[in-house]
């Protein structure tokens, strides 16, 4: 597999940036080109299989942030066939830009459940992940925690939370919005800033570490990530990090907890779309699917694969049934809520 990552780019760059990587001249044969948001070693195994079970060799583009931007830049031109995305409001970004084209296929109908997949075939949920709490073991004795309840008092000063802008968070608060309309939930998300144990920074598993250290109490993350910290072979202080707390499914008693989704697209100017297609199949194949689940401790869409050992370790999982299309309209909202309340500007300010 063929691996380059990239900086965002501006879009008047895009055709020096072409010719750079060199993935401009990919155009025929037995390959297809990836423009991905999810980090190459998530992603590498199941790609590897893919070339292994098709001969179909992969190119693979990362980078975190700008591909739909730079994909409409580069219009008919551009190279790539498929766009992976760590986050569901990134699919929708993509269709609404116009770059990406339906997929008819029995294969993924009959693979992948119809709330995760867009009803014209234009994107595909390939995994799910949930926004839990991660609550010290040591010094948090509730086991049943809503979303809701992160704005009470009680919590001021314990709460650590990487920045409100960041995709994962947007989603969350566009899905409080939801629920809650956008002025109950502006009091709500004002109210949890002022809960914060510090300004937010970091990543998830930052936010992890902040528990183990005493900093904070309940760190708001990604389920995944609690399986990355506990079988990180490499970094066993994350092991450490991880042990400190407890996973929490918030609103489990009630709509459920807030789940995203990881997916592919098909691309509307893919030179190799029938190889693209196959991907996504192949994505979406029980195959594709134990793997997500075994190597990167998600959720797998496909009904009949079982979570990992370590993932059901944790308990069940009641997914909040809302439309996702209802969250990623949100979106937008979520962000000015966020910069309105100041709350990438810390408690206190």
């Amino acid at each position: 597999m063929n691996i380059r990552s990239i900086p965002r780019l501006a879009a008047l760059a895009v055709a020096a940036a072409l010719t750079t990587t060199g993935i401009g001249s990919v155009r025929a044969g037995g390959e297809v080109n990836i423009y991905s948001f999810r980090e190459p070693d998530l992603i590498e195994p199941l790609l590897a299989a893919f070339t292994k079970k098709t001969g179909i060799e992969v190119n693979l583009i990362f980078a975190k942030d700008g591909l739909v931007e730079r994909i409409v830049a580069e219009g008919q031109n551009s190279p790539a066939d498929v766009l992976l995305t760590n986050e569901f409001g990134l699919l929708t970004l993509a269709r609404d830009a116009g770059v990406t084209a339906p997929i008819s296929s029995p294969v993924l109908e009959a693979s992948i459940p119809a709330v995760y997949r867009d009803p014209a075939g234009h994107w595909f949920g390939l995994t799910r992940r949930a926004r839990v709490l991660f609550a010290s073991k040591a010094r948090v004795p509730e086991t049943a925690i809503s979303y809701e309840d992160l704005a009470d008092p009680k919590w001021k000063g314990r709460i650590c939370s990487r920045s409100g802008q960041h995709t994962y968070n947007i989603a969350l608060i566009a899905s409080m919005i939801a629920h809650h309309g956008r002025d109950e939930a502006k009091v709500w998300l004002n109210a949890v800033k002022a809960n914060l144990a510090r300004k937010p920074a970091g990543s998830d598993r930052d936010q992890v570490k902040g528990v183990f250290a005493g900093e904070c109490d309940l760190a708001i993350g990604n389920t995944y990530y609690m399986g990355l910290m506990q079988t990180n072979n490499e970094q066993p202080e994350q092991k450490e990090w991880a042990a400190s707390v407890r996973l929490v499914f918030p609103n489990a008693g009630d709509r459920g907890t807030h789940v995203n989704i990881s997916g592919a697209a098909l691309l509307e100017h893919a030179p190799h779309a029938d190889n693209g297609r196959q991907l996504i199949e192949y994505l979406a194949s029980a195959e594709a699917q134990t793997i997500y689940a075994t190597v990167n401790n998600e959720y797998p869409v496909r009904a009949g694969v079982a979570p990992s050992a370590t993932v059901a370790a944790w308990g069940e999982l009641k997914a909040d049934a809302i439309d996702l299309e209802v969250v990623a309209k949100l979106r937008k909202q979520a962000s000015e809520l966020v910069d309105e309340v100041g709350y990438d500007e810390g408690p206190g300010s």
